[in-house]
C-alpha cells in the first residue's frame, strides 16, 4: 500500500468562491482508477501555514503510477494545481 499525501496553500482568499471551486474540482481525482480512500483535509495546526491536504491510498506502485499518468490527473495538475497552488509539500508513505 502507498499513501500519497500533499499539503498545500492556495493563492485564493480563505472562504472565497475560487477556493471552493478548486476543492470541488479536485474531487475528480477520487474517480481515477486505483485511487482508494481519497480525502480532502483542512489543516488546523498553527505550526505551519499550509491550508489544506489531500490524502489517498493505492494498492501498489502500479496503481500509483497509473494515477500519475492518468489524463484527468495530468489535466488537473496543469490546469488547476500549477496556476492556483502557491506552495506544497508532497509525501508518499508505505507501511513499516
Amino acid at each position: 500500500m502507498i499513501r500519497h499525501t500533499v499539503v498545500f496553500a492556495l493563492r485564493h482568499a480563505a472562504g472565497s468562491a475560487e477556493e471552493s471551486a478548486f476543492l470541488r474540482d479536485a474531487r475528480v481525482l477520487a474517480a481515477i482508477p486505483g485511487v482508494e480512500t481519497f480525502e480532502q483535509l483542512r489543516q488546523v495546526s498553527p505550526k505551519n501555514d499550509y491550508a489544506f491536504g489531500f490524502s489517498m491510498e493505492f494498492s501498489d506502485q502500479a496503481a500509483y503510477a497509473g494515477y500519475n499518468d492518468h489524463p484527468d490527473h495530468v489535466a488537473f495538475v496543469r490546469d488547476r494545481w500549477v496556476p492556483e497552488v502557491v506552495r506544497f509539500l508532497e509525501i508518499d508513505y508505505v507501511p513499516v
